[in-house]
């Protein structure tokens, strides 16, 4: 079938369409953010991203270039995005450190500080599978995936008031889980 029909069926909400489009696409678009990133995980996140993305935008593609160039462009600005909010969290591989001394303790101060981030990290995501389905996936669509609220309203098909009252609802819910274990790990005076 003809790229442009495939289109229009997607956009007539055929999800066999937009999966055609997926599958023809989705090697050049882990392609170029692997190129990006050098990271197969976040190549992985940010091409299921950018078909979301694409998905959720598909109303507003009127066919004025060819889909394959709308959706490079929608993969260029979303990496870029994931690149500038990466970088502003001062993240430093390991490679750009260029002969670097670290004393014994300091290495063994900074391993145990990755061990205890990896366990927050773990434990978070427990806690977060353990919350019922529907909090647990706007949970994952706002904090994790950084959906905005209409994003996650048209994906969900819920009214923006239910999606904010079910978010408050799964972090009220997740924060109750968490405090406990907080506490007897570091003491309330860390909260």
């Amino acid at each position: 079938m003809e790229e442009r029909q495939l289109v229009r069926l997607a956009q007539e909400g055929s999800p066999a369409a937009f999966e055609e489009l997926v599958t023809k696409y989705q090697s050049k678009v882990y392609s170029m953010a692997l190129s990006f990133t050098r990271n197969r995980e976040a190549a992985d996140d940010l091409a299921q991203e950018v078909f979301l993305k694409a998905y959720l935008a598909l109303p507003r593609f009127h066919g004025r270039s060819e889909f394959g160039t709308w959706l490079y462009r929608i993969s260029i600005n979303h990496i870029k995005d994931y690149l500038r909010k990466k970088g502003r969290a001062k993240e430093v591989s390991l490679e750009d450190v260029h002969e670097v001394s670290f004393s014994d303790k300091e290495r063994t101060e900074k391993a145990e500080q990755e061990r205890e981030a990896e366990n927050r990290r773990h434990i978070l995501r427990e806690f977060v599978q353990g919350l019922p389905e529907k909090y647990r996936v706007i949970l994952t669509l706002r904090d994790i995936q950084g959906l905005a609220y209409e994003q996650i309203s048209q994906v969900l098909h819920l009214s923006p008031g239910t999606v904010d009252s079910r978010l408050h609802r799964a972090r009220r819910m997740l924060r109750k889980k968490l405090v406990p274990h907080l506490i007897g790990e570091r003491g309330a005076n860390e909260l």
